[in-house]
């Protein structure tokens, strides 16, 4: 069931838990009980970054790692777990970017809060166009030599950032990103699909796919305007509210019918099967969610059921 995390020697599971919810829409008490069973039923990654959840009022950032350390801590499962966070993106003003400076500070705060030695994948979170990709790689250099990081990643860059970075990694002697988190679902597949998507496969990169169920819209819940008031990502949704959104869920919905399954495990399913594609990240808030999310990695769809999926929702 595990699958190589690129050439990085770390395997993981085909789903990810996604972290950003931690702190936001899932309380200390619900992120424990979402994270317990999450690996009692043998699932091991959890992603997070340091921004989450700066969106919230009254929060600065931090909250998710914080809840993430508190439960490893509490659980003793640090060795079972493969961790992600991230940098980058911005928390404050003069808390952004990946300079070395911030970089060599973000880290050593996220380890602090996740209570831990090392992160397994730390990913530079955003593209920085004000800092040489050589300065960020020898900061990462210095955390892997001193054990603090495993490998490294990029997430939201583009075909042309990343093999910049790839190129000056291989020139100069410098560690690789070796694994990519692009925003890809049934929905979202201009943005990795093409260039980026052939450049991934072509230098062996291990890919983690977020934006997997397009906020909420994949699951099939958000009909209408009049549905989008279910949750906090609500307001996110209407722009999906279109005819090509229409024509996804009606074949989630088809192939959901024929399998006895719901809507977002059939487009997990579908990216968990494409080529390109290590596992995808989910985040569930309820037990009930997470149990369907869980299910989609043992969901195999059929040659027919692709097609269809394919064709409702090319770009």
């Amino acid at each position: 069931m595990k699958r190589a995390l690129g050439d990085t020697g770390i395997s993981i599971s085909p789903l990810v838990f996604g972290g950003n919810v931690f702190g936001w829409t899932a309380d200390r008490q619900r992120s424990f009980e979402l994270l317990d069973r999450f690996v009692e039923a043998g699932f091991e990654t959890i992603d997070t970054a340091d921004i989450y959840s700066t969106w919230v009022p009254g929060n600065r950032g931090g909250e998710s790692e914080t809840i993430i350390g508190d439960w490893l801590k509490s659980r003793g499962k640090r060795d079972s777990v493969v961790l992600i966070t991230k940098v980058g993106m911005e928390m404050s003003p003069e808390r952004q970017g990946l300079s070395a400076a911030w970089i060599e500070r973000a880290v050593e705060d996220s380890l602090r809060r996740l209570q831990t030695d090392h992160v397994d994948v730390y990913f530079s979170h955003i593209f920085d166009p004000d800092v040489p990709v050589e300065e960020t790689l020898r900061a990462y250099e210095r955390l892997i030599m001193a054990g603090k990081v495993r490998a490294i990643g990029a997430s939201n860059h583009s075909a042309e950032q990343l093999a910049g970075a790839l190129k000056a990694a291989d020139e100069q002697g410098l560690p690789r990103y070796q694994v990519l988190q692009p925003p890809y679902s049934l929905y979202h597949r201009g943005d990795y699909e093409g260039a980026l998507r052939n450049l991934a496969i072509s230098e062996g990169l291990g890919v983690i796919t977020y934006y997997s169920l397009a906020s909420g819209f994949l699951t099939g819940k958000y009909r209408s305007s009049a549905d989008l008031g279910q949750s906090p990502r609500g307001s996110r949704i209407e722009a999906y509210l279109n005819d090509r959104g229409m024509r996804i869920l009606a074949a989630l919905d088809e192939v959901a019918e024929a399998h006895g399954a719901a809507p977002a495990e059939v487009a997990l399913a579908w990216l968990i099967q494409r080529e390109g594609v290590t596992a995808p990240i989910a985040s569930a808030t309820r037990l009930d969610q997470l149990e369907s999310l869980m299910r989609s990695t043992r969901l195999a769809l059929s040659a027919a059921d692709v097609e269809l999926l394919d064709k409702a929702s090319a770009p």
